[in-house]
């Protein structure tokens, strides 16, 4: 398929369909990372997604929905969820709720917990396929659990390509970062950031508690977490001899500058595209220019951190 051209009634979609309802594996591009996609509802297909990923278990994992309608089915909305999916759905925020059907998402894929990650994704071939098969998807980024999250196909591909019964092209990832993730429980928590900003959240349902109490809530929640196999530095102005450098604006030169041009959205697409070119560079190790930590660069450093170990 190229690039979701004529998805709606392609026999590649209907495949892909087909292959879900048969508990098999599907490698799903979204316009945040490529995912590996499988019956939310089917604890043998989720397990699959797990052992594909070598996934710890207690890491829940979110349920990507075709519309707000298929979400409400799944989890319990308030006031806060409806303005927050109002504003941001279809589109990279990841909602935690309280469960509202157990069995539309297993206990498997909510890690055993009593409330559930939900998204509506903003990319043509997840919403079709999301449709055609006419209940939530589990879609974890499809890289091996701890590895930079695919945004190309060919990544994809061979991270997990193995246990997928069919691949999906929808070209690049337009955004290339996980999405945010909130918490709507008691107070609002973000759990991880994305390309939905804080301030854009807090615009929408006033201000955000910290993490802490939630944090196991969200995925990609472990201390190391989107990481290379070489070591990797931070905040940077210098490489060493053998590094290879993460550039951003005029720290750092081509082949690895995120932005030329300082811009925070194209680093945070080139992020694990080019932490993976690193990785494979033959470098001893791999070097990050200090990236700015307001509006989408919070997100760029969580990525960072968890890279090289940093946080839990």
């Amino acid at each position: 398929m190229d690039h979701a051209a004529d998805i709606a009634s392609s026999p590649e979609l209907e495949s892909a369909a087909a292959a879900l309802k048969a508990g098999g594996l599907i490698i799903l591009p979204t316009e945040t990372v490529y995912g590996l996609a499988a019956d939310a509802s089917d604890a043998r297909a989720v397990a699959k997604v797990y052992e594909a990923k070598g996934r710890p278990a207690f890491n829940p994992l979110i349920a990507h929905v075709a519309d707000v309608a298929m979400a409400r089915r799944v989890a319990r909305f308030d006031d806060r969820a409806e303005r927050l999916a109002a504003r941001f759905w279809p589109g990279p925020l990841t909602l935690v709720l309280p469960v509202a059907d157990e069995g539309a998402v297993c206990d498997l894929a909510r890690a055993g917990l009593d409330t559930v990650a939900v998204r509506a994704p903003a990319h043509p071939l997840a919403h079709a396929l999301l449709a055609a098969f006419g209940g939530p998807l589990v879609a974890p980024s499809a890289n091996r659990s701890g590895r930079p999250s695919p945004t190309t196909l060919a990544d994809a591909v061979e991270e997990t390509g193995a246990a997928a019964a069919l691949a999906l092209d929808g070209g690049p990832c337009r955004i290339g970062l996980e999405s945010t993730v909130v918490a709507l429980l008691d107070e609002a928590r973000l759990l991880r950031p994305g390309s939905v900003t804080r301030a854009e959240i807090e615009a929408e349902i006033g201000p955000l508690s910290e993490a802490e109490a939630d944090a196991r809530r969200s995925p990609g929640r472990l201390a190391r977490h989107y990481a290379p196999n070489l070591p990797l530095r931070l905040e940077v102005t210098e490489p060493r001899a053998g590094e290879a450098w993460l550039g951003f604006g005029r720290d750092g030169a081509e082949p690895f500058n995120l932005s030329r041009e300082g811009d925070l959205a194209e680093a945070a697409a080139n992020l694990f595209a080019y932490l993976r070119a690193a990785d494979r560079s033959g470098a001893s190790g791999i070097a990050v220019a200090p990236i700015p930590k307001t509006g989408l660069g919070e997100a760029i450093n969580d990525r960072l951190r968890r890279a090289a170990g940093f946080v839990g």
